[in-house]
């Protein structure tokens, strides 16, 4: 069981942050704030989501994209992350699992995930 303050603090947290609704095999595109030395910038990371994970302030999902030389590229973000700045689903996947890890192994047109069709 929590502490009440505890509580309150992620319920404040997760209020403040709009994040839209998005599940494995959507392809989202993040603006990630990259801090270099004194300088902020902003960095977009797009990829197809392969998972989600937790829950509440804790939940976290992991992104894989396809980097140069075709070299797969993951990285694992926290959902209420101050470092998050933009956060948009580009098309919806159809897919039949919660976890893709088997994407790891495919390349190319293997890779691909068919769009969701929406009625």
């Amino acid at each position: 069981m929590k502490n009440r303050y505890i509580a309150s603090f992620e319920a404040a947290q997760i209020e403040s942050k709009e994040i839209p609704q998005f599940r494995a095999g959507d392809t989202v595109r993040l603006g990630v704030e990259i801090k270099e030395g004194e300088k902020k910038r902003v960095q977009t990371f797009e990829g197809i989501v392969i998972g989600r994970s937790g829950n509440g302030v804790d939940s976290t999902f992991t992104v894989r994209k396809i980097g140069a030389n075709s070299i797969g590229v993951e990285r694992i973000f926290p959902l209420y992350s101050e470092s998050l700045k933009s956060f948009e689903v580009i098309r919806k996947g159809r897919v039949r699992r919660a976890k893709l890890n088997f994407l790891r192994g495919l390349k190319g047109k293997a890779a691909r995930i068919k769009e969701l069709k929406r009625k």
